[in-house]
């Protein structure tokens, strides 16, 4: 099994900086949020921005760790 590319400490900035596909999947969710990841929580941990916003961090993980192959397969 390829070594995982998201921690559920990296913080989304990071991961969209590094990833930029991980944008989408933070766009997905900012309903469910109730305003946008990526305004209000971008130096937030993945994990801290679950626990806050009442997101699945496991379905969010998943999510994150498709995206960032997609993106580092394309590299």
């Amino acid at each position: 099994m390829p070594e995982k590319l998201i921690s559920p400490e990296a913080t989304l900035l990071d991961l969209a900086a590094a990833y930029p596909s991980t944008q989408d999947v933070f766009r997905a969710r900012d309903a469910q949020a109730g305003e946008c990841l990526l305004c209000n929580a971008l130096f937030e941990t993945v994990r801290a921005v679950a626990e806050r916003y009442g997101l699945d961090l496991a379905d969010l993980l998943t999510d994150l760790e498709k995206a960032a192959r997609r993106d580092a397969d394309a590299a």
